[in-house]
C-alpha cells in the first residue's frame, strides 16, 4: 500500500497511530513504504541502508523476489486452513529444515517467543514423564533473552528488569547462571534439573559469543547428567553467524533447537526442532496452534532456505562480518568490537551513548540499533557487501564525531 494511494500524509498516518494503537516501541520518525535488497525506502523514494534487517529477519534481502514470488504463488492455491489435512509446504519445509541442520523432527510455531515457549514445554514434559514429577528444573543465563510470553520471559536471565517488569512472579523452575561460566552453570543444576538453556550468542544482552569451552563444556555435562541441552537460535540462526546455525561453530547439536526471524524470511513463522526421542513428549493434544506451519509462511520459508543455501550466505556472513568487525575497531571511541559473522556489536567508551549513535544515524539513513547505554547492534541482510559497510562504517563515524562537539 502506498501513501498516494490512500489520499493522507504522514503526519495522518502518525495521528492515527498515536490515536489507535497501543505504542510500545520507540519509533523512527519515518515511514516505511517500499523495500528492496539492502535498502528500505519512505514515501519519497528516500533510501535508507539496512543494518537492522527487520531484526535479523531479511536474510536474504528485503522483499527477496523468491521469496514474495514464493508466498504470492501460494495464496493463489490455499491462504490457510487447519493442521489437520496435509500441506505441502509443510512437508516439504519439515524435510529441508531437517536434512539441512541434522535433527530428526520438527514442530512448527508463529514467532521465536513461541518457539521458545514451545521448547520449554517439551523439555518440562519430557524431564517429568520419563524421569518424575520433579524433573522440571531449567537453567538459562544471566542477561539473555528468550522472549517476551511468560514461560519464555520467566527463562529470560534479568530478574527484575527490562521485558520482566511490572508482571508479577514469573513462572517457577528456573535459575539462572553466568554467561560462559561453565563451572556457575554446573553449580546451578540440582537433582531435579532437566535442561540448561542457552543462545549461542547473547544478542540483546550485548552481543557476546559463547566460548568453544563452554558450549562444548555445556553439551558434555548434559550427556553425564541426563540433561537436555536447549538451545535459542531464534536470532542467530539460519546463516546470520557464518555457520547455517551457530551450534555448528562448536561442532555440537543440541536436543532442541527453537529457530524463527530469518527462517522465514520476512513472514512470520517459528519452528523447535528436536531429537527424535524428545519429540515423543509430544502427543496428541499436548501442544498446538492455529497458525503455525502455515502454508504461506511455510513457502515462503522454504524460498527463504533455499536462497541462504544456494547463495552461500553463510559464507558471505563469515567474510563480510569479519571485515566489517575490523573496520569498526578503528573508529574512535570504540571499546570493543563483539561479533560472530553478521550479528555485530560495537561497545563505545562512556563518553559515546549508543542511542545517541543510533539517532545520528538514522538523521543519515542508516538503520542500526541500540543495546545498553553505550552499545550498538548491527544485524544486516546477509547479502551486504565490503562496499556497504564501509558506508555503514563511514555514517557511524561521522556520528560519532558530531557527538564529539
Amino acid at each position: 500500500m502506498k501513501l498516494k494511494d490512500t489520499g493522507l500524509t504522514f503526519q495522518d498516518i502518525k495521528d492515527k497511530v498515536n490515536k489507535y494503537m497501543i505504542e510500545t516501541y520507540e519509533r523512527f520518525d519515518f515511514l516505511a513504504e517500499t523495500a528492496e535488497g539492502m535498502y528500505i525506502y519512505d514515501e519519497n523514494k528516500t533510501p535508507y541502508l539496512d543494518f537492522y534487517a527487520g531484526i535479523a529477519v531479511n536474510s536474504a534481502g528485503n522483499c527477496n523476489p523468491k521469496v514474495v514470488a514464493a508466498a504470492k504463488d501460494q495464496l493463489d492455491d490455499i491462504m490457510h486452513t487447519f493442521n489437520y489435512p496435509y500441506t505441502i509446504p509443510q512437508a516439504l519445509l519439515a524435510e529441508k529444515v531437517c536434512e539441512t541442520i541434522g535433527m530428526d523432527k520438527i514442530f512448527y510455531q508463529n514467532s521465536g517467543t513461541e518457539a521458545n515457549e514451545a521448547m520449554i514445554k517439551m523439555a518440562r514434559k519430557y524431564g517429568i514423564e520419563k524421569y518424575g514429577p520433579n524433573r522440571y528444573h531449567i537453567v538459562t543465563a544471566k542477561m539473555g533473552f528468550h522472549g517476551r510470553t511468560f514461560g519464555a520471559m520467566s527463562a529470560t536471565g534479568q530478574p527484575g528488569n527490562g521485558c520482566q517488569v511490572g508482571f508479577g512472579p514469573m513462572t517457577y523452575g528456573f535459575s539462572y547462571a553466568p554467561y560462559n561460566d561453565l563451572q556457575a552453570f554446573k553449580d546451578a543444576c540440582t537433582e531435579n534439573t532437566i535442561a540448561i538453556m542457552v543462545e549461542p550468542v547473547q544478542g540483546e544482552g550485548g552481543v557476546h559469543p559463547a566460548t568453544m569451552e563452554f558450549m562444548q563444556g555445556l553439551r558434555k555435562f548434559c550427556d553425564e547428567n541426563d540433561m537436555l541441552l536447549l538451545i535459542d537460535e531464534v536470532q542467530t540462526g539460519w546463516c546470520r553467524t557464518g555457520a547455517v546455525m551457530s551450534y555448528m561453530n562448536y561442532g555440537i547439536k543440541p536436543d532442541i533447537v527453537s529457530m524463527a526471524k530469518a527462517l522465514g524470511g520476512g513472514m512470520p513463522i517459528g519452528a523447535i526442532c528436536a531429537t527424535a526421542e524428545v519429540a515423543k513428549a509430544f502427543t496428541a493434544g499436548s501442544h498446538g496452534t492455529t497458525f503455525g506451519g502455515h502454508p504461506v509462511s511455510c513457502a515462503a520459508a522454504l524460498a527463504e532456505v533455499n536462497e541462504l543455501l544456494d547463495r552461500d550466505l553463510a559464507g558471505n556472513a563469515k567474510k563480510v562480518g569479519d571485515y566489517f568487525a575490523a573496520k569498526l575497531e578503528k573508529l574512535p571511541h570504540v571499546k570493543e568490537v563483539r561479533h560472530q559473522g553478521l550479528l555485530v556489536g560495537v561497545e563505545f567508551d562512556d563518553t559515546i551513548g549508543g542511542v545517541d549513535v543510533k539517532h545520528g544515524c538514522l538523521d543519515r539513513h542508516l538503520l542500526i540499533t541500540a543495546i545498553g547505554a553505550h552499545i550498538i547492534r548491527m544485524i544486516p541482510p546477509l547479502i551486504v557487501t565490503e562496499e556497504e559497510c564501509d558506508k555503514a562504517v563511514a555514517i557511524i563515524e561521522d556520528t560519532i564525531k558530531s557527538l564529539e562537539k
